[in-house]
């Protein structure tokens, strides 16, 4: 079979929601390269994607349910899915979530795996617990968590601080978790980004440079301001903070450390949302 013959129409839509390029666009680009990926790729190299909305959501409905241990020792969180919206909004669908973030927060090594086989059979949906997280507290320091009113999306954080942290510090830890789940960055700090990642965005910026032109000499320079601005949409503490974007998340930590007199850090953090990668 060809590549073309390969190119379905689901494809072309997929791609077209991922990257805002014009249909023929997006077909000439899977006939190109037979892959989504690489196809994503080749168009923000030729300047006709508009970005790259990584969502690639999956035929699911659900909700994100967080929890964090009494002591603050612990913090999990989950995304459990069903086929549609009417389950996943069910007073019993959002319970059982709430258990399971709470039975994954306690390190439970397998968190109610039987009730969630039960109200699948009940409601005649598949539901699955499609993936946990869980942050254990390292160190001294504050866990917080957040989810979106409907649901949808769930964040948890470890913030590195003296023991006995302020209210501020609690302050400044929520409003974190409120800026990375509508940010929804990929790494902490620069170094965080996997290599591979790093490596892509750089080829695809190199392309996009030699494409408009830029006499050699200056393409690197332009080529890494392009990678600064990756970074600072895509890592944390590069990112504009969303309640004021004068001000980087690294600055917000900055400040606070001067305040506590001692070390504030984001040691990690995770975020989830229903049907997403």
């Amino acid at each position: 079979m060809s590549i073309v013959s390969a190119i379905t129409t689901k494809m072309i839509a997929d791609l077209r929601a991922r990257t805002g390029a014009g249909m023929m666009d997006c077909k000439r680009a899977l006939e190109e390269t037979g892959n989504v990926e690489k196809a994503v790729e080749l168009l923000r190299q030729k300047g006709q994607a508009k970005g790259d909305k990584r969502a690639g959501r999956a035929a699911a409905e659900g909700t994100v349910a967080a929890h964090v241990t009494p002591d603050g020792k612990a913090a999990g969180m989950v995304e459990l899915n069903s086929e549609t919206d009417f389950v996943a909004r069910n007073p019993e669908f959002q319970n059982l979530a709430r258990e399971l973030a709470r039975e994954v927060a306690e390190g439970r090594a397998a968190p109610s795996e039987g009730k969630v086989k039960a109200l699948s059979g009940k409601t005649g949906e598949n539901v699955v617990l499609r993936r946990t997280a869980r942050l254990p507290l390292e160190g001294s320091g504050l866990l917080e968590t957040y989810v979106h009113f409907n649901g949808q999306v769930g964040v948890l954080l470890e913030l590195g601080a003296p023991s006995g942290a302020a209210p501020a510090l609690r302050t400044l830890a929520k409003d974190l978790t409120l800026h990375i789940a509508s940010t929804r960055p990929i790494a902490v700090a620069p170094a965080d980004v996997p290599a591979d990642v790093v490596e892509r965005e750089r080829r695809i910026f190199t392309a996009q440079v030699a494409a408009e032109g830029k006499p050699e000499a200056v393409r690197p320079k332009i080529v890494e301001g392009k990678l600064r601005k990756f970074y600072e949409d895509r890592v944390l503490l590069e990112q504009p903070f969303v309640k004021d974007d004068k001000v980087r998340v690294k600055d917000l930590l900055k400040q606070a450390a001067a305040t506590a007199g001692a070390d504030v850090s984001v040691r990690r953090f995770a975020v989830f949302a229903v049907g997403e990668e």
